[in-house]
C-alpha cells in the first residue's frame, strides 16, 4: 500500500521553515502613538489566539497516527492541513495523495476522487501520478449501483478505469484496473438483459432485441452473452424473421456448443423445421467476432 511504500521510501530531510519578516514591529511601533493600537484594528483577540503554522513533519507525523488508528475522517483532515500549511514543500505534496488515501480508506469516495484530482492538477508528472489516478477510478467503481438503477456511475467508472490503463498501461494499477473494467463491463450488459427482458416479457420484441443487440455488440466477453444470442432467437421468431434468429442460433452453437441456452435456442429454430444456418448479411455476422464458416 502507499502507506507501506512511504514508510519504505522515507521523505529524505524535512523542508526547512521559510522565516517571515516581523512586519508587525513596525506597525507595533506606530500603535504606540496616541490612543491607536492594535486591539482597536483587530479587535479585542489575543496574540496567542492567532495560532502559528507548525512544522510539516510534525503535522504529517500526527496524521500518519491517525491513520493508523483507522480514524480516517481526522488523519484526512490532518494530512489537508499539512497541504494548506506548507503547499510547496515534499510533505505538502505527499499529504495531499494521503488525504486522498485516507478519504478512499474512510469510504469518502466524492471526497477521494476531488483529492485525488486536486494532486493530478498540481502533480501531473510525479511518480504517484499514477496512484492518484487508480485511487479516483477506484472510488467512482466502488460507487457502482446495482443493475436495477441508472447505470451514468458505471459508465463514468469505467471511463475513469481506461484512462489509468490509457495513461499507465504497465503498472500495477493497469493491472488491477482491467479486473475493475471486466466487473464494469459486466455491469452493463446485465443492466441491458434486465431491461430487454422486461421487453420481451411484454411483448415489445423490437424494444428486446435492440437491447440483446447491445450485449453482443459491445459486451462479447461478459458472461451474458449467452442468454443474449438466445433471447434474440425467442424474439426474432416471435417476429417471423427467421433468418435473423437462425443466425443468433448458430453463432451461439459455434462459440458455446455447450451452452444451455444454445439448447433452448436449437429447440425453438427447429420448430418449424429450420436448421441454425449463418445469414452472411446478418448484423449478427457482421458484429460477432467467430461465427461458423
Amino acid at each position: 500500500m502507499l502507506l507501506t511504500k512511504l514508510r519504505r521510501t522515507g521523505f529524505g530531510t524535512a523542508l526547512r521553515l521559510l522565516v517571515i519578516l516581523p512586519l508587525g514591529v513596525s506597525l507595533a511601533g506606530c500603535a504606540s502613538m496616541g490612543d491607536f493600537s492594535l486591539s482597536n484594528l483587530w479587535g479585542d483577540k489575543k496574540d496567542d489566539e492567532l495560532l502559528p503554522d507548525q512544522p510539516a513533519d510534525l503535522l504529517y507525523n500526527e496524521a500518519l497516527t491517525l491513520l493508523n488508528k483507522k480514524d480516517f475522517a481526522a488523519a484526512a483532515k490532518k494530512f489537508e492541513e499539512v497541504d494548506r500549511q506548507h503547499p510547496y514543500s515534499e510533505f505538502g505534496r505527499k499529504s495531499l495523495l494521503m488525504s486522498a488515501y485516507a478519504y478512499y480508506e474512510g469510504q469518502r469516495h466524492p471526497e477521494t476522487v476531488a483529492a485525488a484530482r486536486r494532486y493530478l492538477a498540481l502533480h501531473p508528472g510525479s511518480a504517484d501520478a499514477a496512484y492518484a489516478q487508480y485511487l479516483a477510478a477506484s472510488a467512482l467503481f466502488d460507487e457502482i449501483p446495482n443493475i436495477e438503477h441508472d447505470q451514468r456511475r458505471t459508465e463514468t467508472a469505467l471511463e475513469a478505469l481506461n484512462e489509468v490503463i490509457r495513461k499507465y498501461p504497465d503498472t500495477e494499477y493497469a493491472t488491477s484496473a482491467r479486473k475493475k473494467i471486466d466487473v464494469a463491463r459486466d455491469q452493463l450488459a446485465a443492466k441491458e438483459m434486465v431491461t430487454g427482458r422486461y421487453y420481451l416479457k411484454n411483448r415489445n420484441f423490437t424494444g428486446s432485441i435492440n437491447r440483446f443487440k447491445v450485449v453482443v455488440t459491445k459486451y462479447q466477453n461478459t458472461r451474458h452473452v449467452e442468454e443474449a444470442l438466445a433471447r434474440l432467437v425467442e424474439a426474432y421468431m416471435a417476429l417471423g424473421i427467421v433468418n435473423e434468429a437462425q443466425t443468433a442460433a448458430v453463432v451461439l452453437g459455434h462459440n458455446f456448443p455447450d451452452s444451455p441456452w444454445y439448447k433452448d435456442a436449437y429447440a425453438l429454430v427447429t420448430t418449424g423445421g429450420n436448421v441454425p444456418r449463418e445469414d452472411k448479411g446478418s448484423w449478427i455476422s457482421r458484429a460477432w467476432k467467430s461465427v461458423a464458416g
